[in-house]
């Protein structure tokens, strides 16, 4: 049993093609430089945002300065409406998702917002990346906007590795 002349030249294409598409996103992919690292994401109903954190001490603990001067970070970028936000409505489900590593680490998250004044999205999470979702209703302020906070933080020491900040933005 032999194979016929148009086999195997079509054999040939397709690994010729193969063979350039494979080549081609190798190329693409080397482009695009190294990946953000260390970012969360905020997930509002079906979309989601990712962003750095907005203090990070390159895997090291922050100490009290660093985490007072973050505070006052955010309420600036919260006034000038400069981190990362999305819309929501109060039907959206919200989700946060970390690193791997923060994942391993421990992690929290809360927004100003809910019953309570503080709506908890993530409470002292180890090993799992995603927070689940919750009820955007139940988490949402009075003022339209909400600030969303991700915490990596040691659950046996207590310090804190990075913390991040997103914006709701109550639509409806």
């Amino acid at each position: 049993m032999s194979l016929s002349t148009r086999v195997i030249v079509g054999l040939g294409a397709v690994v010729l093609i193969g063979a350039g598409t494979v080549a081609g996103s190798v190329a693409v992919a080397s482009d695009k430089g190294k990946p953000d690292e260390h970012q969360a994401t905020l997930t509002v109903g079906r979309s989601s945002i990712t962003a750095a954190p907005a203090c990070y001490n390159d895997g090291k603990p922050l100490e009290k300065a660093q985490l007072a001067k973050c505070q006052v970070d955010a309420k600036q970028a919260r006034e000038s409406k400069s981190n990362p936000s999305s819309d929501v409505v109060s039907s959206d489900r919200i989700g946060v998702g970390v690193p791997v590593e923060t994942g391993d680490r421990g992690w929290f998250a809360f927004t100003d917002g809910g019953a309570q004044g503080e709506a908890v999205l993530a409470q002292d999470v180890k090993g799992s990346t995603w927070s689940g979702s919750v009820a955007a209703s139940t988490v949402l302020n009075s003022s339209g906007t909400t600030t969303v906070t991700v915490v990596e933080a040691s659950q046996k020491t207590n310090e804190v590795y990075a913390v991040w900040y997103f914006e709701l933005h109550q639509k409806g």
